[in-house]
């Protein structure tokens, strides 16, 4: 029985955890939705994780690093805070993203086919956005 990956997974989240506090961007910022968001997610996982271990593509990992604690056959505890990480980094990332450069998020929410080839330029070149970027 090892500690050492739900240990990584403990800090690792408590640096997303921090993150979110200082610039309030998953729970800090809007707690109600973020709930939902990670209720959904890990529930939408934690579905996929079952049926690919019912269709035998997935299985407990390397016994030495986990803690031997199954939730279920072949799905043990660190799998829940993984998900748990997976989550909050990419609501975080998101929403990020959206702060840092809204600009840039604009244009490739916007992205629209201008051939059957092309699957989306950007309409602007990075020196047009440098130029007309917020000073």
């Amino acid at each position: 029985m090892s500690f050492l990956y739900l240990g990584a997974l403990l800090v690792s989240i408590t640096g997303m955890i921090v993150l979110d506090v200082r610039f309030k961007l998953f729970f800090a910022a809007a707690p109600l939705r973020a709930a939902i968001v990670y209720v959904v997610g890990m529930v939408f996982f934690l579905a996929w994780d079952v049926a690919g271990i019912t269709l035998g593509i997935f299985f407990r990992g390397n016994p030495g690093l986990l803690t031997g604690v199954l939730i279920a056959p072949e799905l043990p505890l660190e799998e829940l805070f993984f998900l748990t990480l997976l989550i909050y980094t990419v609501m975080s990332g998101y929403t990020g993203l959206q702060r840092v450069s809204p600009e840039l998020w604009r244009l490739i929410r916007s992205r629209r086919r201008e051939d059957g080839s092309d699957a989306g330029k950007l309409r602007r070149s990075a020196p047009e956005l440098r130029r007309n970027a917020p000073q």
